[in-house]
């Protein structure tokens, strides 16, 4: 299987939160293909509206577009670039990678270092390195050099390009979630390929997820929907390392994951189940006791409530350049988001 071209301009694409523009619009670009009610707002989220036959209500399917990044907030004296994170890494896997800044004038690239093995105390070896041990090199000569070239406050992604592995495996940075984006885009397609849901069916890719939930939460507030499926990843239960308990299970190549949990509206995740055994889509279930770290957790509180559910990608390596994915999960998962919108009555009752 070879990966859709809008998943890889989404993944090609930087986006932290905050900055998600150069994102925002290959999304919009895609959207424009199948309907023309794209929008974007205030807050650099996106919205694609498929209308709907005429019920007037409105489902909402929720990715976010924004990633992981880094943002300079020092300059030295000799021109290295210290920086903090923008969401959540672990440092260890920061070490030796390229990163892309969006700087002054452009793009600007750099390397991740840190001081060398060889010049490190017995001690400082076996301990896990910390943002604080490391440094960005632009190749400045000196701060003022550096200066002309970024500032404070600039942000960057690290330079990785998606890589396509054996049996419908892809690698890349930003799957988390850039996926859910995408994800969203094509089941809005696939409805209105159909010819539309009683429900208006929008597609959005909300920003800053990573950061405050500061898309969904405003994104939400202004459609109103009747109902939304958050969409994004969840742990591959199949690499080494992660075991199954705690976690349910969902390896690479079961489907959709759909979550059941207290923070979720069981019509919905129980009409996702419903529709994904009736189509014979293959999924698993998850569950969830307390906020699921997602979107859902904004949008399901939004105005009165929004009835809401979530829909995750198993993904392995989540928070590191190297996040791998199967294609045919994210095919499925469109496809039952899908379904689950053309299946939606008119008059269905979310009340309880």
């Amino acid at each position: 299987m070879t990966a859709p071209d809008t998943l890889l301009q989404l993944l090609r694409a930087p986006g932290p939160s905050g900055r998600e523009a150069a994102a925002a619009a290959v999304f919009r670009e895609a959207a424009s293909k199948f309907t023309d009610d794209v929008e974007g707002d205030l807050v650099g989220s996106s919205t694609a509206r498929v209308k709907g036959t005429g019920s007037g209500r409105t489902l909402a399917i929720v990715g976010h577009i924004d990633e992981i990044g880094l943002i300079v907030s020092h300059i030295d004296d000799k021109g290295f670039l210290r920086f903090q994170q923008v969401g959540g890494w672990d440092p260890v896997v920061l070490i030796g990678q390229r990163v892309e800044i969006a700087g002054r004038n452009g793009k600007i690239a750099g390397v991740i270092a840190r001081k060398p093995i060889h010049l490190m105390e017995t001690e400082e070896r076996g301990k896990s390195a910390k943002i604080k041990d490391l440094h960005i090199d632009i190749g400045a000569k000196d701060a003022d050099d550096a200066k002309t070239y970024v500032r404070v406050g600039d942000v960057g992604v690290i330079a990785v390009e998606p890589l396509e592995l054996p049996n419908g495996r892809l690698a890349s940075r930003a799957m988390d979630n850039r996926i859910g984006c995408f994800v969203a885009l094509e089941a809005a397609r696939l409805v209105a390929e159909a010819g539309g849901a009683a429900f208006d069916v929008v597609a959005v890719a909300a920003s800053q997820e990573e950061t405050t939930f500061g898309g969904s939460t405003t994104v939400t507030h202004r459609l109103r929907p009747d109902v939304a499926i958050a969409v994004d990843v969840t742990f591959a239960t199949d690499q080494p390392g992660v075991e199954t308990g705690a976690l349910s299970e969902s390896p690479l190549g079961s489907g959709p994951s759909i979550t059941r949990g207290t923070n979720l509206h069981p019509v919905v995740s129980d009409g996702l189940v419903d529709v994904a055994e009736a189509k014979k889509i293959d999924h698993t279930i998850a569950a969830d006791g307390r906020t699921t770290s997602t979107d859902a957790d904004a949008i399901n509180i939004s105005r009165d409530g929004v009835p809401t559910g979530l829909v995750s990608v198993p993904l392995r390596y989540m928070h590191s350049p190297v996040e791998v994915v199967q294609l045919s999960d994210i095919e499925l998962s469109a496809k039952l988001i899908a379904e689950y919108a053309l299946s939606l009555a008119a008059d269905v009752d979310f009340n309880r």
